[in-house]
Formats: C-alpha cells, sequence, structure tokens
C-alpha cells in the first residue's frame, strides 16, 4: 500500500463503522537537520573514524543526538562511500554507546544513495584551462561522495517509493538562472551546459511513515554554498535553482518538467505532506544568496513557519564576535552559523519547513550559550543541529 493510498484507508473503515467519524491521535515527531561538516580531505577518512569507536568529534556528535533525541535526521557533509555501512557504524560504535551519561539512541531505518560531489565530469567546468580538478565534478569535491548525505530514522522509510534527482540536468529546469560572464555571454559553452547537472549532491525525497495514517515526504538536500566563483555567480545561480527546484516539486502546477533518476516524471501529488530538510546556504536576509531564493519558502502564505528555531548561543555568538555580525539585518537569535568571519557572519542556512496544514508544536537550534549545558559541543561544527517538533 502506497502512502498515497493509506488515507483511504481510514475513510474506508468510517463507512463500514456505520458512518462512524474516523479520527486518528496526532503523534509529535521529532525532525532536525545537521551540517556536520565532516567533508574530510582523503576517501575512506570517515569510515576509518566511525569504524575505531573513539573519535572524539563522532562522540560530540552522538552526543549533541542523545540530548536532543530527533526521530528523523538529516545529516548533511557526511561522506558517502559506496559499501560502507555509515548509519551501522554510527548506531553501533557510538549512538548506542552512553556519551557522558546520556541515553543512548538508535535508528533502526536509514537511507543514502550517491551524490554529485566529487564525481569527475570530464570537462572543465571551472574554466580554468585543465580538466579533472575538483571544481571539474559534477559537484565540487575532491573525491565522489565528499559532502554526501545520510537520513537516519526512528520510522520505516518507504524505499520502494523513494525519489533520488542526482541526474537531474539544470537545462531542463524552464527559466534556468544559467550564469552569464560579466559581458553578458554565456558563462558556459552550449555542449557543456547541456550537460550539467542541476544538483551539487542530490535532491531525494523520502515518504516516512509514522503509522498507517501518518505519512510525510521528506525532502533532503544540500544545495552549494553561493560563494567560490566569480562575475559569472555561478554557484550563487545554481543554489537559487537547486532550491526552487522544491518549490516547484510541492506546487501541483509547477512541477511537470522534473523527472527523477527512474524516469518517472512529475513533482509531488496534490494533499501530500512534506517536510523540506537540509543546509540550503541561503539566508533570507544576509549572505551573498541571490535575493528571493528561499524566500520562496519563508514567506510562501502557505509554509508554516510559525515557529523559528532560535537559540541564545546565536545570539551570543554573534555579539562576540562583531565583524559582520554587526551590520546584519537578520536575528541572530535564528542563525544556524557560525564562520567566526569578518566579511561573512553567522548566517541562518539550515531549515525544516513544513505546510500550514502541519502543526509544529516546537522548535529550536542547537547552540548552548556559555552558560548553558552543552556549550562545549558547539566546536564540532560550523553549523548547528536545528530541530522542530510536528503533528501529524
Amino acid at each position: 500500500m502506497s502512502t498515497r493510498e493509506r488515507p483511504l484507508l481510514c475513510l474506508v473503515l468510517a463507512a463500514l463503522a456505520f458512518g462512524l467519524p474516523c479520527q486518528a491521535a496526532a503523534k509529535t515527531v521529532r525532525f532536525a537537520t545537521f551540517n556536520v561538516s565532516m567533508g574530510l580531505a582523503q576517501e575512506g577518512e570517515l569510515a576509518r573514524r566511525l569504524a575505531s569507536g573513539d573519535d572524539p568529534a563522532l562522540r560530540k556528535l552522538a552526543e549533541i543526538l542523545q540530548r536532543v533525541r530527533p526521530d528523523v535526521l538529516l545529516l548533511n557533509e557526511f561522506d558517502y562511500q559506496a559499501g560502507v555501512d555509515r548509519a551501522g557504524l554510527l548506531n553501533r560504535n557510538y549512538l548506542s554507546q552512553p556519551q557522558r551519561g546520556h541515553e543512548p539512541i538508535e535508528y533502526p531505518y536509514s537511507f543514502s544513495a550517491p551524490v554529485n560531489t566529487g564525481v569527475d565530469s570530464g570537462l572543465d567546468l571551472d574554466q580554468n584551462g585543465r580538466t579533472g580538478d575538483p571544481g571539474d565534478a559534477w559537484g565540487f569535491g575532491h573525491f565522489p561522495g565528499q559532502y554526501g548525505m545520510l537520513v537516519l530514522s526512528r520510522y520505516p522509510i518507504e524505499l520502494d517509493q523513494v525519489r533520488t534527482f542526482q541526474h537531474f540536468l539544470w537545462q531542463d529546469m524552464p527559466d534556468a538562472m544559467r550564469p552569464l560572464d560579466e559581458d553578458g555571454e554565456l558563462f558556459y559553452p552550449e555542449q557543456t551546459w547541456l550537460q550539467l547537472r542541476l544538483s551539487s549532491k542530490s535532491h531525494w525525497d523520502l515518504p516516512i511513515c509514522v503509522d498507517d495514517m501518518s505519512c510525510i515526504h521528506l525532502l533532503a538536500s544540500h544545495p552549494t554554498p553561493p560563494v567560490f566563483d566569480g562575475p559569472e555567480d555561478r554557484n550563487g545561480r545554481r543554489n537559487h535553482d537547486e532550491i526552487r527546484f522544491w518549490a516547484d516539486y510541492v506546487a501541483p502546477d509547477k512541477g511537470d518538467y522534473i523527472y527523477d533518476d527512474a524516469g518517472k516524471k512529475g513533482g509531488l501529488e496534490r494533499g501530500e505532506t512534506w517536510l523540506l530538510a537540509g543546509d540550503m546556504n541561503n539566508d533570507p536576509l544576509d549572505g551573498d544568496g541571490l535575493s528571493g531564493a528561499i524566500d520562496r519558502f519563508t514567506e510562501n502564505p502557505y509554509i508554516n513557519d510559525s515557529c523559528v528555531p532560535a537559540s541564545r548561543g546565536g545570539v551570543e555568538a554573534a555579539k562576540r564576535e562583531g565583524g559582520r555580525n554587526r551590520h546584519q539585518h537578520g536575528d541572530p537569535a535564528n542563525d544556524t552559523s557560525d564562520f567566526e568571519d569578518e566579511h561573512t557572519g553567522n548566517l541562518r542556512l539550515d531549515y525544516l519547513l513544513t505546510t500550514k496544514r502541519v502543526e509544529v508544536t516546537a522548535c529550536g537550534v542547537f547552540w548552548p550559550a556559555s552558560d548553558e549545558d552543552g556549550h562545549d559541543l558547539v566546536d564540532f561544527s560550523d553549523h548547528r543541529l536545528v530541530w522542530k517538533d510536528l503533528d501529524l
């Protein structure tokens, strides 16, 4: 039975029960997204550290998860390696072990798949006159799988209904923001543009079912940062369109052009419940991202952004570090990244966003202030874990 068929079960049972109304108690599920910055320098390094069971950084990750206790979790920048059970190693060697006295937590379900980072295109994408550089991969990376993704869940993932969009071509998006050089000429040669993939890592649609009546599509991705380019703004434009992809995917009248890696066409069906998750690398008010990209969600009247994740630690860090933070427009309480950079500052980059038909009961950013328990964990990554409680 598909996730689309399950809601009909309630109606059928109600009809059989002499027309009695069919109601189900809401179930609160905690979702989280965390860019853990484990995009390591060498292929296989993460697997070795996972297998060791004594890596200090992974112990901190485990403690954060044991403290926050998300039911469903997206990890960004968690290197993918074919044949390596990253979820199993993390569960067995870290999460199932109490970290500084915290209760263990384990995830029996997981999803992992290849990503575009580090996969050589054979083309000179960065136009430096040679091929085979990290900038010539379909997504920037020194080896295949660097900066990969992993989803962990306490609830079943409907694997036969998962959709991935690793190979979707940028040129197949209507009105794509094709990069132009400073003279207004096309930055990519035509034959290169026709082969470019949109997703810098991948886009995943993972249906997760809490029970027979409560299913949600986790829309997971990690768009490229809108920096590290030139006046053509190829990364800024790609970031914009990677975010726009999801906006079109969830809009019933805009996703007809989309196709997944199995060849199935179209976006999400009308009425489906979904949650956008990941490091979007785009702040609504500050930073280098193109204006309006994340606004498609944060300023959309159909999106439930009633609970904006916040922390005291973000406010404290912005005040302490100063620099660019002094001139930013966003509330530092909502920041999810800490770059301690004079030119960048701290930004809101990591999101969990859903529709108004889903009730959000609580949310937060795990960023303890200096006088709060767990403050010694925040240097684990330059991003912070973001969580939301949804009633499904």
